[in-house]
């Protein structure tokens, strides 16, 4: 399977964390507006997400061990429902230049690092992103 995998942290979220924030709204809505900051995501990787029967993408925690699975039915480059957007980033939203409509978050298993190729390089994700500054990677997922 071919996604992206993006970096987040905790720096602006609330005292729940980012995807507590964000799994709240899920449970009042069904749904969440995920954004990336800065530079959009590239037509090429929006074309991988949206290529799987179950479309996610990998959230990696920067400077944690924590990562996540994101599923998502939806992606923009617009700013969406200003509702759908976790109250602690909407007046910021235009610092957002990707949107993933996300049904749910899961834990990704703990070896995940290690089992996704960068693309470009062909390099395990795990050893890229140590010496990375690349906000997201589009990666060949092993096993799923």
């Amino acid at each position: 399977m071919k996604t992206v995998a993006l970096r987040f942290s905790d720096k602006f979220a609330p005292k729940e964390g980012t995807i507590k924030a964000h799994e709240n709204l899920i449970k009042e809505h069904g749904y969440v507006w995920y954004g990336k900051l800065g530079l959009p995501l590239s037509q090429k990787a929006i074309d991988y997400i949206k290529e799987n029967n179950d479309p996610k993408i990998l959230l990696i925690h920067s400077g944690k061990t924590a990562r996540y699975w994101a599923y998502v039915s939806e992606i923009l480059k617009e700013v969406p429902e200003i509702n759908k957007i976790p109250p602690y980033y909407r007046d910021i939203n235009d610092k957002f230049k990707t949107w993933f409509k996300v049904l749910r978050f899961e834990p990704a298993p703990k070896d995940i690092m290690g089992r996704c190729t960068v693309i470009s390089s062909g390099a395990l994700l795990g050893e890229v992103s140590k010496h990375s500054m690349s906000p997201y990677f589009i990666i060949e997922v092993e096993g799923e």
